[in-house]
């Protein structure tokens, strides 16, 4: 008799979470910009997964992902300025879709020529494709609009249920109700025989081709079906923002893409999601407070490259597993000792990043500046040294403490390997 499936309380509670999350987010943050800023992340987290597709879960490098997500905001710009003129019979809430078809389009046509190569190759095939799209972009105007892009009105049609898209909210919703779906798609396709073919590629290619399968077919597939949500992300971003410009497919787009997938953790599904909430934030609020945002952001990279290569994502879930096994209390100290040292070290080297940005940059503003409730002077010998004086301070803390930390990391490891060993011998 065979046994029915169990009822996986455990998943079925994250998915409720997440949707919950999803509907009460604008009741919480109810400002203008809270507003944005939570439709720009509900963009970026489809962008960002189905970028995933290619790199976490296929191996795949691309240099050129915001081709997608880009070329699908363009067709759905014009898409959506048909359906103002009636040549295009679609509600607004279906232009997305037309979106998404068109990222599948352009990925089943330009896919065949990137897919045929894997590896080293592969990425910097994309990354020519991507320039050729972006060089196009400003060569032909009547469809990329030239330098001053594609604009549309979204309040068009009758409205639905009393619903317009005029208001922010509204749209926020929209992208919500996207976000989750494609969300629930994207992870269900790690689970078909298609998504498990693909890991398989990404992990020993040779193996793959020897039992009958065809590898370029298995990439080019996934990379169309990457294109299709990319294109969604795309269509979206034409909807909230409605303007596009040759930008949503210039290289910093998919360089982004790249960096924040990988700062988030591309191995692990729930990764880029960290990571494009982490992209909105650096572009929406950490571009606000200071001008040298991207040196911070590269410096962050090269840390988790060094510390963490995983990404955030297996941070997490490495101290997941700890805690399952009840050790997590133990270095709980020692993550203080280090999130304190961390802090210090970060706010020397941040003062002497922005003074150095200020005598370089802005020097026609004066010599003074306000970092951290002090007053320090770029011309002064003191401040320089205070804050190197703080930054060195801090890393030797760091330093000092997470040679403690790894101590005691073995033996937490090796502690929970004897566990592991004793309960299947049991």
């Amino acid at each position: 008799m065979q046994k029915k499936p169990s009822f996986n309380v455990g998943r079925w509670a994250i998915w409720s979470l997440f949707a919950l999350v999803l509907v009460l987010a604008p009741l919480v943050f109810k400002t203008g910009l809270a507003i944005t800023v939570l439709s720009q992340m509900g963009i970026a987290i489809i962008a960002c997964l189905s970028y995933n597709m290619l790199l976490g879960q296929g191996g795949m490098l691309s240099f050129g992902h915001a081709v997608y997500t880009g070329l699908g905001a363009f067709l759905a710009m014009h898409a959506l300025n048909s359906v103002g003129t009636g040549a295009l019979p679609i509600p607004v809430s279906l232009v997305p879709v037309a979106g998404g078809v068109s990222g599948m389009g352009f990925a089943a046509l330009l896919g065949y020529v990137t897919t045929r190569k894997s590896g080293t190759t592969f990425a910097m095939i994309t990354l020519g494709m991507a320039e050729l799209v972006f060089a196009m972009s400003l060569m032909i105007p009547e469809f990329f609009g030239g330098e001053g892009g594609v604009s549309g009105n979204r309040v068009v049609g009758a409205p639905v249920m009393g619903i317009t898209f005029g208001p922010p909210v509204e749209v926020y919703y929209l992208i919500a109700l996207y976000t989750f779906v494609c969300v629930a798609a994207m992870f269900a396709f790690t689970g078909t025989p298609l998504g498990r073919m693909l890991n398989a590629v990404r992990d020993n290619p040779e193996r793959v081709e020897f039992v009958g399968y065809n590898t370029q077919r298995i990439r080019y597939t996934v990379f169309i079906i990457a294109g299709f949500f990319a294109g969604i992300s795309g269509g979206l971003g034409a909807l909230n923002f409605e303007i596009v410009t040759a930008e949503v497919v210039g290289s910093a787009r998919s360089g982004a893409y790249l960096l924040f997938t990988f700062l988030g953790g591309a191995t692990f599904f729930f990764g880029p999601i960290i990571g494009a909430v982490l992209m909105v934030l650096a572009f929406a609020l950490l571009s606000e407070f200071t001008q040298a945002w991207l040196l911070y952001l590269g410096l962050i990279f090269m840390f988790m490259v060094m510390y963490a290569p995983g990404g955030i994502a297996s941070l997490i879930m490495m101290n997941v597993r700890v805690a399952a096994f009840g050790k997590l209390r133990g270095l709980l100290g020692s993550y203080v000792g280090l999130g304190a040292a961390l802090l210090v070290a970060l706010a020397g080297a941040a003062a002497l990043i922005e003074m150095t940005y200020l005598l370089q940059m802005d020097s026609g503003q004066g010599d003074g500046l306000r970092f951290l409730g002090v007053t320090l002077n770029a011309h002064s010998t003191q401040s320089w040294a205070g804050a190197a004086l703080v930054f060195l301070v801090g890393s030797g803390l760091f330093i000092a403490v997470q040679r403690r930390f790894s101590q005691k990391w073995s033996a937490v490891q090796e502690a929970i390997e004897h566990e592991m060993q004793r309960r299947a011998a049991l």
